[in-house]
This record gives structure tokens, sequence and C-alpha cells, in this order.
């Protein structure tokens, strides 16, 4: 229980109707989850606007509201905060009600197109090494220390992450890494948290059906580092043209990390296998359990991280080289017929060409590239025949089928893709719409030393078709067909 006057010191409101001191019982967005005593934040929604539910969550119990437009019948007995964003206040609200979780953790956000998943949750394995105690929210998990709860997006609507990272506080951990997606930036989730540090990726097109525009994605990512507070540190790819636009603004110290070019944190590829590569990160040279230059940027972003919070360089290097890859990221399966089948979430053109390059580089026409790619349904259409074109202009078979067809038609998709062929790289085009027959083809086509990549999914093990989520696995189907 809390005083609803304490839960909203940081709010801004235009008015208050009631009592500021009435006893608040729990916090909720969810007009369904209202019970007695509790505090209703309506939120105005992509698809809903909650404010049409205040009447039920007073019928319900609900001691206050906060909206951003009070309804036409004011009841007694029930207060009411009206604020400009009821969205703002929610995340603010929700990091007052959990005690202020991020202020008692060293909490890295983690933002960009690709390498979120990998960087993130790299540093949690990376400290928990160390022998300290790490919490993680990511695509693919979030981790309370050991504990395990299933991540239903990148990053957790507002009550729900305050309430695992206080999980965290209550769990004894030192640190927290986290994925900031630009959906959670614009929707004001992370508002109210306090960062140790940011890390930036890269950028490259992605989440257009949401933001419209790149300028609007780029100022979505940008929205977090402005909001770093002085005594952050800002850790970004100087390699990629977006870096220091994130840095422009913000408070935070800033670093540079670079694999061409003078940075704060370099690193330079001596050899890369299938099975690994060696690598030299600021003159040090290791080996790691990890394949490609994306997979170098990663490490070393982990790297300067791992040094920006204080850790002991030595000891950083010997956790790295016992680091392995995060599931469904190049994850290598070898078949018994002699080729290499690899799982990757690789679902945006960006991400596509460099695990594609990488395979290439690795290798170097030794074999044959045999990709095995689609496009999710009701997202972002434009990048459907880019992602068809890179695939095919750098694999030698592609193999065009379904990946989360969603409510679309697959067929529509596949024909999407495909009108970004040319006649010559057609020709080397499939379709197939059912996933798991394209994948027993193209490791039924794959003679040894060849390599079958299997693009999109990654770690995913659901295929939603027509709004219904079915188990589908891209690493249980490869093995299916291997092992006969």
């Amino acid at each position: 229980m809390k005083q609803l006057d304490i839960l909203i010191k940081e709010l801004k409101p235009i008015q208050v109707v009631g009592d500021r001191n009435v006893e608040i019982s729990d916090v909720v967005c969810d007009s369904r989850q209202v019970k007695a005593g509790a505090l209703f934040v309506a939120v105005r929604g992509v698809a809903v606007d909650a404010h049409r539910f205040i009447p039920q969550t007073i019928d319900q119990g609900a001691a206050a509201v906060i909206c951003e437009q009070l309804p036409e019948q004011v009841p007694a007995g029930v207060t009411f905060v009206v604020v400009p964003d009821s969205t703002v206040a929610l995340a603010l609200v929700a990091n007052e009600w959990y005690d202020r979780p991020s202020e008692k953790l060293r909490l890295v956000g983690v933002t960009g197109t690709n390498g979120k998943t990998t960087t993130a949750t790299l540093l949690y394995e990376l400290v928990q090494l160390l022998g300290y105690k790490a919490g993680l929210l990511s695509t693919v998990r979030n981790m309370i220390d050991r504990t395990e709860e299933h991540a239903k997006q990148t990053t957790p609507d507002h009550l729900t992450l305050n309430r695992l990272l206080h999980e965290m506080v209550e769990a004894g951990c030192d640190y927290a890494f986290m994925e900031v997606s630009s959906h959670a930036c614009v929707q004001h989730r992370i508002d109210g948290l306090h960062f140790a540090g940011a890390i930036f990726t890269n950028l490259t097109r992605d989440h257009l059906d949401f933001h419209k525009t790149v300028d609007n994605y780029i100022a979505a990512k940008k929205m977090f580092f402005d909001a770093l507070p002085a005594s952050a540190f800002a850790l970004v790819n100087s390699d990629d043209k977006v870096g220091d636009v994130m840095l422009q603004n913000t408070r935070a110290s800033k670093y540079h990390y670079s694999l061409r070019t003078l940075a704060d944190f370099t690193c330079k590829v001596l050899e890369d296998r299938l099975d690994g590569m060696s690598l030299l990160i600021n003159g040090k040279e290791m080996e790691v359990q990890f394949v490609g230059r994306f997979n170098a940027y990663n490490l070393t972003s982990v790297y300067g991280a791992a040094l920006l919070l204080g850790l002991p360089q030595d000891e950083v290097l010997v956790a790295m080289s016992q680091l392995v890859p995060v599931d469904g990221r190049f994850q290598t399966l070898r078949a018994p017929q002699g080729f290499t089948a690899i799982v990757d979430y690789a679902h945006t053109p960006d991400a596509l060409v460099n695990v594609i390059s990488t395979v290439n580089e690795v290798l170097s026409g030794r074999g044959r590239v045999i990709t095995v790619c689609g496009c999710g349904g009701d997202r972002d259409k434009g990048k459907r025949p880019i992602m068809a074109r890179e695939a095919a202009s750098l694999s030698d078979q592609v193999i065009l089928t379904s990946d989360n067809p969603r409510s679309e038609d697959p067929e529509q998709i596949l024909l999407d893709m495909e009108a970004g062929l040319s006649d010559e790289l057609r020709a080397k085009c499939l379709k197939v719409t059912d996933r798991r027959d394209a994948i027993r083809l193209a490791c039924q086509l794959a003679k040894p030393g060849d390599v079958v990549l299997v693009a999109g999914k990654g770690h995913e093990d659901y295929q939603e078709v027509k709004g219904v989520r079915h188990h589908f696995d891209d690493k249980e189907e490869i093995l299916k067909v291997i092992n006969g």
C-alpha cells in the first residue's frame, strides 16, 4: 500500500480532483485487472483508448484514476489526476510503486537495429562469470539472476519492466542489462529509469511500419541517449554514421568503439572460422567462440562496456573467451552429411547481408551458401524486395519461404519479395511456401562443405499464421532432417 500523493510526486498534474492521500493497493493499466483500492492509469494506445473503460474500473473499485481527460461523470470518493500524457505518467508511477529499482542497480541499456540481444546477453553472462549477480531483459529471455521469465516483447511494458528490475534488486543483483527498443523510447516505457550506461550498435532500415520514416526511427533511438544522466557512459559504434548522432545532445560521458578507425575500444579480426575467431582487442589477442565481423562489433562493445563499468581488464578478457553464442544467433549445427547448418535471427536487409557475407568470407569459395529466408506479415513491406535481392545476390541458392505471415497471405509476401529480383537473380531462387518443406529441401540440396543458412526466426519457437501461433523451431526442423 502506498499513498497516491507519493506515487504522483514526480508528475506535473493539470488538475487533481479528490483526496491526494488515498491509499493505493495496486497500480494497473489494464482495466480488467482493476480491483478494490487500485490506481488505474488510462493510456491512449495505438488500437484502444483506455479512457473509455474508466467507468468500468470505478465499478470494480478503483480508488484513483490517472487520465488525460476527465469523464463526463466524476463520482465522489474516487480521485482523478489529470495529466498531459498518461503514458509518461504510467512510467513515473510504476517506477515509484516499485521503489525506484533502477537506482539500486547498475543498469545498462543496449539499442540499435541489430546486435541488441547478443550484446545485452553477453554482458549478463560476462558479469555472472566474474562472480556478480545480474539481471537481463531481452527479446529471447528475461533473467532474475539465474531464474528465467518468458519474454513477451523486446522491452517490457512500464509496470512489468519496473517489477522485473525490483525483483532483480530483491534477488541481490548488482547489474542489469536490457535491450531498449525504439518502440519503448517513443512509448516512454523507460522514462524514469536511471541508467549507468548506454550502448548503440548500429542503425539500418527496420520498424518503418511503426515509425514511418528512417528519420523518425533515428529520433526514437536518440531519445534514449538524450535522457541519460551526466553520471552515465554513452558507448557508440563509430563505424556507423548514426553513432555520433546519438551523442549530439547527451550529458553522458562519450566513448566510441570501432573495427575500422581509431577509437576508445578497437578490434581487428585476425582469423575467422566457422567455429570461432581470433581477435585483437585494444592490443590484446584472444580466441572467441563467435563468427563474423558483426559479432566482432558486439564483442568489442561488450569489452568496452565492461571496462567502463570498472571491471578488471584481464578478468574480462578471460571471461570473454568462455562466452558462447546466444540461442538463434549464428547458431551452428554440423550435419553428418558433411554440410553445416546455421540458424540466425537476421530479419532485416542489413543483418542478412552481414550473416551471408560472413559465411562467404569463411568459406572462401570452398562451398556453396544455400539461404532460406522470408519476411513477416503485417510489417514493413518495403524491405521485402530488398531482403530477396540481398539474399540472392550473396547466396548460391535461395529458397524464399514463410516467416510469420500473421494475417497476410504468405503467397503474396513471397510475390512482394520476388519483385526485387532481376531475371538473373530469380534463376537462383525457389519459392516454397511451407517453411518446414523449405528447410528440408535446403538440407537435401546441400553437399559436403556447403552451408545452409536458415534466417529470420532464430530463437523463436513458433510460427504465427492467421493470428494463431503454432509450435515451430528452425533448429528442431534442421535436426529432424540431418538426423534422419
